[in-house]
């Protein structure tokens, strides 16, 4: 019992103690007021870096998610987010690679500090380099020290023209799917907060959004000006191409007195001849993948450099851009000698031949307005179709003006 209360006096002795310096801490003991300030600024120059930190991750957040959400412009979207992000890591150079949805390859789509002419041809394999491995892997690779690492201190000295130190690649994902990659170099890993990691990959996930939400609306709009059938473009999207092309040629000639180099574009309006009888013999079905293939054959011959378009039923039209009429007569006779030539849905065992009527009018002899050299090439067509098909016939006034109207012209 003895040993019980001695026990006890002490713990009370003990709780006593600390009371006392308690209320001498909150009483006598107080520290100065000047030391007290002194202690309080210290505690702020050490949490300023941190807070200036978050304030300037907040900042990029809101400046990205504003971006995000007012405007759906690919390329505008990802410099913006590029630029701030950019603007926070400060690499010596990054590039921005995006996944090529038909053949899996990689391209750039931006890059600083780099040769951006020469990465702009280069393609890379899902399985190739740095941003392949993250690409197919899915997962972020980050090296703060190159040096430190054996394999890519190997790697660095194959590549000199790089000279890296420190390497961020982490890979830009909606959903199961790599949309592109992100690859900073040289960014002071080494120095920079764990949570910085952590910025970048929420920034990738911004970069992800912005780029779906972009496919999106790219698709959305090009639903709209594509005809289903053929993949061409549509009747609606050839007015409008239209008003731009002559909006472009014809104001430089308006801003001159006197024309020293005139500009130039043609239309070619093309009808496949006795359609019907394909429809009728071998049923619609058949007809829809005929079209199909002569729209292919029309992108083949016309190349990337001018536009094509399905009209309606059988009826496509091109505008070749910048051709004067020589060129553009030399040209259509190409494309109708091709079809003449070709052989169609062999690969279903029916190789069939078809042959066209083609009407060409040039801008501005044969036309200043969109209609009247809509007008003029339409027009030529039916002249071909009335002379006996298989056949160019080319609008040749030297001043817009009224052509002879054949007997089945929708222009008489």
């Amino acid at each position: 019992m003895h040993s019980f209360e001695a026990g006890r006096g002490n713990a009370t002795r003990e709780r006593e103690r600390r009371i006392a310096e308690d209320s001498g801490w909150r009483g006598k003991r107080r520290l100065p007021l000047g030391k007290m300030s002194d202690l309080r600024k210290s505690e702020q120059r050490q949490l300023a870096p941190i807070e200036s930190r978050q304030m300037d991750t907040l900042r990029v957040f809101h400046q990205v998610a504003r971006a995000l959400t007012s405007n759906l412009e690919l390329d505008s979207l990802l410099h913006t987010i590029m630029s701030k992000m950019e603007e926070f890591f400060g690499p010596e150079h990054w590039s921005l690679l995006m996944v090529d949805e038909e053949t899996g390859d990689l391209y750039y789509a931006l890059a600083t500090g780099l040769d951006h002419a020469r990465l702009r041809e280069l393609r890379l394999k899902r399985d190739e380099g740095i941003a392949g491995y993250v690409a197919t892997s899915g997962h972020p690779l980050v090296v703060a020290d190159v040096g430190a690492d054996p394999d890519w201190s190997r790697y660095a000295e194959e590549h000199p023209e790089l000279n890296l130190r420190s390497i961020a690649c982490l890979p830009i994902r909606h959903g199961d799917r790599t949309l592109g990659v992100l690859q900073l170099n040289n960014s002071k890993l080494d120095l920079l907060p764990e949570s910085s990691i952590a910025f970048l990959r929420v920034l990738c996930d911004y970069a992800a959004i912005a780029l779906e939400n972009a496919r999106q609306v790219d698709l959305i709009h090009h639903l709209s000006i594509t005809d289903d059938c053929t993949g061409l473009f549509n009747a609606r999207h050839l007015y409008t191409l239209l008003e731009q092309e002559i909006q472009t040629q014809g104001g430089s000639l308006v801003r001159r007195v006197v024309p020293i180099l005139k500009q130039h574009f043609s239309l070619l309006f093309l009808d496949l001849d006795r359609f019907k009888q394909v429809n009728d013999r071998h049923g619609h079905l058949v007809g829809s993948r005929l079209l199909a293939e002569v729209g292919m054959l029309l992108r083949q011959v016309l190349g990337p450099s001018h536009a094509a378009f399905r009209y309606g039923g059988d009826e496509f039209v091109a505008l070749l851009r910048n051709l004067d009429k020589p060129a553009a007569t030399h040209l259509s006779r190409q494309l109708l000698q091709r079809i003449s030539d070709a052989r169609f849905l062999s690969g279903e065992g029916l190789s069939l031949s078809v042959t066209a009527s083609l009407g060409l009018a040039t801008f501005p002899q044969d036309g200043h307005t969109l209609h009247d050299l809509i007008r003029s090439a339409d027009t030529m067509m039916y002249a071909a179709k009335d002379q006996g098909r298989n056949r160019l016939i080319v609008a040749n006034g030297p001043t817009p003006g009224p052509h002879p109207a054949p007997s089945m012209s929708r222009h008489r």
